[in-house]
């Protein structure tokens, strides 16, 4: 057992880093140097380690990360996580604000109206218990999250135990994120290192909140900032503004941009001025979050489903740039499709250097009448890639090139067939270099046998240098380890780590081995389909063209796709090696076939097709809720279709669900729809 004194010296300690961490990364006013800092907390790491005993929840030496975990266990919020409705325009702005003022009537006079910054990050919720971190999960569905405790607890600026008077219990909501600064550096380093860059601050956020292993999160710069609370046992404000002063006082992180306004056209104003100068906020945002104050009013407005009737989001237009084509070039993906993409030159795009933007097919490029050396207007919205929207043709000097497909692959040097019912080029050389690396990086992806430490460079390492040809390949490194640690950026710790990976993807389910193997026209949900309609490979191999047909969401293409698949020589030639390297070939009894469970409702047997951006939830999420109530959901709107359920920006789709009849439903009347078939 420590003594009184160690004992005293350890609480000495966490008082003081705590204090001092509080200062450097919540408040930006150090007291000490970094060298000093670091020799407090070297010292109360010391102790823990001599002395475990001495360890308690609220130490900053938890900050460092934790054992890996092997999957997140489900936190449920006591109360929901709302999304927010949302408007682009004045106008749509002034009807919420109307509508908002009718429903209170007398009451709506003097309503007062807090604007802030809309983070984009990802969403968490923090519980504490006398003055505790307790739980930390993500906002999930709103219902339902992952809880990330221990990643959360590595955050600088999330409070490990309130400072102040403090309830008993308080939930606090709020959003990680990654500042510009940060995110650029951390690219820069994953680059050096070998690695994917992030695609934006938003998905390195997400990511790196959801690692399994806490070390990794830690070494990420993120910040958490306040914007909300949840329940609370006693001392609750009057209102939004003076919660976010309670949160500040308490040591969180709050927007220094959010105001309180009275008066609607200088909250406008307000509005703009954020917008102007989104470029030199230190984080992303893409638009103000603004809510009615007074809480009161707040439980007097109500909510409509998922979203509550007293705030909106006011979103920003996507951000767009002048810039240069200076060349298109061709990728050759899995299935040896050809697809051309602009080289720009670098424009800064939302706080995004964009150099790249897909063009998808021969024929987009046509339609817009894209040329080498055009200027173009290029644009990003949230994580979409850049797209071009349209070219600048007053800009043209005459020496522009159109850009025509090449006849020949790029990698392989092998013919480009495209036929009659695609708008996709194709290479038909299944050898092909590039087709390999695209294949076996899908075989290892996230959604199909989830082999971690095996990125798209590594594979593209590894069948440049010889030592995989194909998918099998990946189960006999063990026996490469030689010509493997040769290779840059590998070492013994990654080598094992990459075997544990390969070993754990031998047992994976039958939905993620279908998707895996890189069936043309077959995704996530396809495979899932099929995975609940055969139960094995092998009967999957079997089908026949018809036999795919009689399930509903199968057409003859994806059909054909299938069969010739399971016809193709090299294929069966992969499979079996796979099966000799030990790889289990899982099957699925009809009770585990959720069709099999005769699900009743409106929903069951009937088929959904979603479009546009839905604000509850992911339409991934979505998919899944329908086929749990025993529904189908297809890419396309046809006769076929039962429902056709739309989110913000819906496309063509709905005038074709229009023409045909189809019952619509908005993102309300599809939750209350679900609802009421639980």
């Amino acid at each position: 057992m420590p003594s009184d004194d160690l004992k005293k010296r350890a609480a000495y300690l966490r008082e003081q880093i705590n204090r001092h961490n509080y200062l450097y990364h919540t408040l930006d006013r150090p007291e000490i140097s970094d060298a000093e800092f670091d020799r407090l907390f070297d010292e109360l790491l010391e102790l823990e380690r001599k002395h475990p005993e001495l360890v308690t929840p609220d130490s900053p030496t938890l900050r460092v990360g934790s054992a890996p975990l092997e999957g997140f266990a489900e936190a449920t919020h006591a109360l929901p996580m709302l999304s927010l409705s949302k408007v682009t325009s004045a106008a749509e702005f002034l009807e919420f604000d109307r509508r908002t003022r009718g429903i209170l009537g007398d009451k709506g006079d003097k309503i007062e109206y807090t604007i802030e910054p809309k983070f984009d990050g990802l969403a968490v919720e923090l519980i504490y218990e006398k003055g505790m971190l307790t739980q930390g999960s993500t906002r999930g569905d709103g219902i339902r999250g992952e809880n990330v405790t221990a990643n959360l607890k590595t955050i600088r600026t999330i409070p490990l135990r309130l400072r102040g008077a403090y309830p008993e219990l308080l939930e606090v909501r709020g959003e990680v994120i990654l500042t510009k600064a940060d995110f650029q550096k951390l690219n820069s380093a994953r680059l050096a290192s070998g690695e994917e860059p992030f695609a934006n601050p938003r998905n390195a956020a997400a990511g790196s909140v959801r690692q399994l292993d806490s070390k990794i999160t830690a070494r990420r710069p993120l910040r958490f900032y306040a914007y909300g609370i949840g329940r609370i046992s006693d001392g609750r404000p009057a209102g939004h503004y003076q919660t976010m002063s309670m949160l500040a006082e308490f040591g969180f992180m709050v927007s220094d941009l959010l105001k309180l306004f009275g008066d609607i056209e200088a909250l406008q104003r307000y509005h703009n001025e954020i917008l102007n100068k989104r470029n030199e906020i230190e984080y992303d945002i893409d638009g103000t979050v603004i809510k009615v104050n007074d809480f009161g009013l707040q439980e007097l407005l109500g909510e409509i489903s998922r979203s509550p009737r007293w705030a909106v989001a006011w979103k920003f237009p996507p951000q767009q740039e002048t810039t240069q084509v200076e060349d298109i070039i061709v990728q050759v993906g899995r299935t040896g499709a050809l697809t051309p993409v602009a080289k720009l030159k670098p424009v800064n795009v939302g706080g995004v250097i964009v150099s790249r933007a897909t063009l998808h097919n021969e024929d987009e490029i046509a339609r817009k009448d894209i040329r080498i050396g055009d200027t173009v207007l290029v644009q990003r919205a949230g994580d979409v890639i850049p797209e071009i929207v349209l070219v600048i043709k007053e800009k043209r000097t005459g020496g522009e090139k159109p850009f025509v497909m090449p006849e020949l692959c790029p990698a392989c040097g092998e013919l480009v067939a495209r036929s009659e019912d695609e708008a996709i080029a194709r290479c038909v050389n299944s050898a092909c270099p590039a087709q390999i690396v695209e294949r076996i990086a899908h075989f290892a992806s996230r959604g199909a046998m989830d082999i971690e430490g095996l990125g798209y460079r590594t594979v593209e390492m590894l069948v440049e240098k010889g030592i995989i040809s194909d998918a099998a390949d990946i189960f006999t490194l063990t026996e490469k380890k030689e010509a493997i640690l040769q290779l840059e950026r590998t070492g013994e710790k990654w080598f094992a780590n990459l075997l544990e990976g390969i070993e754990k993807a031998k047992h994976r389910p039958l939905e993620n081995f279908i998707f895996a193997l890189g069936i043309r026209n077959v995704g996530e949900h396809l495979a899932s389909l099929l995975a609940d309609n055969f139960g094995s490979i092998e009967k999957l191999a079997q089908a026949t063209e018809e036999k795919l047909t009689e399930i509903k969401e199968i057409g003859p293409v994806v059909a054909r796709s299938i069969v010739e698949y399971f016809k193709n020589k090299k294929n069966l030639e992969i499979l079996e090696k796979l099966k000799a390297a030990g790889v289990e070939f899982p099957e699925k009894s009809p009770g585990d076939i959720p069709a099999a469970k005769g699900v009743a409702g409106e929903i069951a047997g009937k088929t959904f097709v979603l479009t546009g951006t839905l604000e509850s939830f992911s339409r991934e999420h979505a998919a899944a809720e329908i086929r749990r109530r025993g529904g189908r959901v297809t890419e396309s709107v046809s006769a076929a279709t039962d429902y056709l359920v739309t989110g913000d920006k819906p496309g063509s789709k709905l005038e074709k669900a229009k023409k045909l009849g189809i019952r619509i439903l908005s993102e309300d009347e599809f939750l209350r729809f679900l609802s009421k078939n639980e």
